[in-house]
């Protein structure tokens, strides 16, 4: 199956599962070629590469279009709502990704990772607050490794052991962006 194939895929099944159960909002619904792009785009930006954590997966969106269109990296996507954990699982398999979904909040799938598991990037799109959830993510992190927070402002967030990095303008009109922190190991004396 092509790249190609697999984002016609996802679409079909995301709108498909979305008539029976909530996946997406309308906005999401009526813009969905716009939402599928935009996480493409924001795979070339971000790289992924390695182990990528999606926190608060929902519908899938970025995270299975950015699975997709970066085979090189294992996606392990978090999503507590178990019909929105069931499609995942669905598309995961429909769309032969390298993707390993957790249906439970953060806090308890993080005691399901292996001890040497180390994420490269964190993704996720309007989740909480990230100061509260991502200071819990610090032992799972590679050094030098990426939170992408998914937002409709140029605010980076202050995180405890986290570097601001770099705001990124997404095309999905004028208040999409995405900022990224990165993960730094201070040095002990």
């Amino acid at each position: 199956m092509t790249r190609d194939d697999r984002l016609a895929t996802y679409k079909r099944e995301l709108l498909r599962w979305n008539e029976r159960i909530n996946l997406i909002g309308p906005e999401a619904k009526e813009n969905i070629d716009a939402h599928i792009d935009e996480a493409v785009i924001a795979a070339g930006i971000l790289k992924p590469s390695g182990n990528v954590l999606d926190f608060g997966s929902g519908g899938g969106l970025p995270a299975i279009p950015m699975a997709i269109v970066s085979p090189q990296a294992r996606f392990h996507l978090v999503e507590a709502d178990k019909k929105k954990w069931a499609f995942l699982k669905h598309i995961a398999r429909e769309c032969e990704l390298n993707a390993v979904i957790y249906g439970d909040r953060l806090a308890r799938a993080v005691t399901r990772f292996p001890p040497e598991l180390r994420f490269s990037l964190v993704t996720s799109r309007a989740v909480g607050n990230p100061e509260e959830w991502v200071p819990s993510l610090a032992p799972w992190m590679e050094r030098g490794g990426r939170v992408a927070l998914f937002q409709s402002n140029t605010d980076v967030p202050t995180i405890d052991g986290f570097a601001k990095s770099e705001v990124f303008p997404l095309p999905r009109g004028a208040s999409n962006y995405l900022a990224t922190v990165t993960f730094h190991v201070e040095q002990q004396q």
